[in-house]
């Protein structure tokens, strides 16, 4: 009987390791990037308040950023790498395409907007959040609306939607465009008097107000009709049909089980870093019914 077992123990040793071969040998794309380096390196934002930001201690938080993390998490299982390497990257809206493009930065989970025409260049997950586009002024500016804004000078962040939307609406309405890096440098210009109106989604707006102190931030609104609807999503590499799985799968999962409400409540309806601010902004009802049923789309 022993000189029957080692034979077949052999084989059960030759075909296990085979399998293992196999199943290394099919990574593709994203995930064997990953496997091949050890290092998953993220897009993370420095601004973006509650999405992804630094604080006060130099670390990157944020709810989009929460998300990420536990995308990593999933991917140091799925390869059996628990000692996996996390870098990130500060990014711009102007140069966030090109690093995932180029290699740079696998996953982007920030405030990026699913578009048909940035879908011609990356990949996006699952939708992790929706939004409209409007502006924040000082209180009793009278900005009310596009039209209100005849004559004065705005602010916008350089490469977003509603850098686009604006510059289509700048001959037709009349109004100067200062056009900046982060949304941080935008809201600044409306602080300082240098515009009269910040134009950026609507919870980066929430976000810069929470950034002030309580008393400060009385001094500021968030005004206007919705100029466009949207959705945020994390961004990868087109056609990379396994890691999308992986990280559509987390998305999913967290949207359905309630998990991605919690994390809604922690960074838009509690105090948040740097100045323990509430955004308060409640979550919509169009959020919540795709928190049922996740999906991955663009809206303009």
């Amino acid at each position: 009987m022993k000189k029957l077992f080692a034979p077949l123990l052999l084989v059960s040793a030759a075909a296990a390791l085979f399998a293992h071969t196999a199943s290394a040998q099919e990574l593709t794309g994203t995930l064997k990037k990953i496997k091949d380096t050890g290092v998953i390196a993220l897009g993370v934002r420095e601004s973006s308040i509650p999405f992804s930001y630094t604080d006060n201690s130099g670390k990157t938080i944020g709810y989009s950023q929460e998300i990420a993390l536990k995308i990593v998490d999933a991917v140091k299982k799925d390869l059996n790498l628990p000692n996996l390497k996390v870098t990130e990257t500060p990014i711009t809206s102007q140069n966030r395409i090109v690093l995932v493009q180029n290699g740079t930065i696998d996953l982007e989970c920030g405030s990026t907007t699913h578009t048909f025409e940035r879908a011609k260049q990356v990949g996006f997950s699952h939708n992790i959040f929706l939004y409209s586009i409007k502006m924040i002024a000082k209180s009793g500016s009278g900005i009310t609306d596009l039209n209100s804004l005849k004559g004065k000078t705005i602010a916008t962040t350089a490469g977003t939607t509603a850098d686009r939307i604006l510059s289509g609406k700048k001959a037709e309405i009349g109004f100067n465009l200062i056009q900046t890096k982060e949304h941080s440098d935008g809201f600044l210009t409306v602080k300082q008097g240098r515009a009269v109106a910040f134009v950026m989604d609507e919870p980066l707006l929430y976000g810069q107000r929470a950034s002030l102190p309580a008393d400060e931030a009385k001094g500021y609104e968030v005004v206007g009709p919705n100029l466009q609807f949207e959705n945020y999503a994390c961004m990868l590499r087109r056609d990379d049909p396994a890691f999308t799985k992986v990280v559509d799968t987390v998305i999913a999962n967290m949207e359905k089980s309630g998990e991605m409400e919690k994390l809604y409540n922690k960074w838009f309806m509690q105090p948040v870093p740097p100045k323990n601010q509430n955004m308060h902004y409640p979550m919509t009802a169009e959020m919540r019914t795709m928190f049922k049923d996740p999906i991955t789309k663009a809206y303009d």
